[in-house]
């Protein structure tokens, strides 16, 4: 279930914007800081996040730059209640939805709003494919991975066979076997499917 994580240092934003959350329809958990946020924070949770950019202890940009170092899908959008540019573009440089300064219209947070939840969506789909790949691509023997490597290149298997010091139809007979394992269809979809996990 997506939920939107709000987190702000003042009780009466928290309580509107649950309220508000609420009147549209979506899910919404509030925490009165950054550091409440992250002990309760797994890697699996599925929404955004909707924060201030000043609070005590950890800001909104501290906050976003752990997040960003375990690798959160949640997207975010940041509230300010100062027009600080500067603090803006290092936010959004490093991944943010959206700036909007306080007071906003209930409307442009909501539209912003799902235009995250719309990311998280897609972000989630992305990682839960690039998974798959990696299962498949696990089940390669060290020497079919070494094939591969070479074929998603583009090396002929003549280069290949010449490369790994192989005979060319053991070249194929590896190549035959990267590809029923990795169920690619085609070259152009293993070179794809690679490239998802790069």
């Amino acid at each position: 279930m997506s939920t939107v994580h709000i987190i702000d240092d003042d009780l009466a934003v928290r309580h509107s914007l649950i309220l508000l959350m609420r009147s549209v329809g979506l899910e919404a958990l509030a925490f009165e800081s950054a550091a409440a946020f992250l002990s309760a924070y797994t890697n699996d949770m599925a929404g955004c996040v909707v924060a201030d950019v000043r609070m005590p202890g950890l800001s909104g940009l501290d906050l976003q730059r752990t997040l960003n170092d375990r690798d959160c899908q949640l997207p975010m959008v940041f509230l300010t209640g100062y027009g600080d540019v500067a603090m803006a573009v290092r936010a959004m440089r490093a991944g943010a939805v959206d700036f909007i300064e306080k007071p906003f219209r209930d409307q442009e947070l909501i539209d912003r709003i799902n235009q995250a939840l719309a990311e998280n969506e897609r972000r989630r789909a992305s990682q839960s494919e690039a998974s798959r790949i990696r299962t498949l691509l696990a089940k390669l023997t060290p020497r079919e991975r070494e094939v591969m490597e070479r074929i998603v290149r583009g090396q002929a298997n003549k280069v290949i066979a010449s490369e790994l010091g192989l005979s060319e139809r053991t070249v194929e007979i590896h190549r035959a076997r990267v590809m029923a394992k990795s169920g690619a269809h085609s070259l152009a979809e293993l070179v794809s499917d690679v490239a998802k996990i790069r």
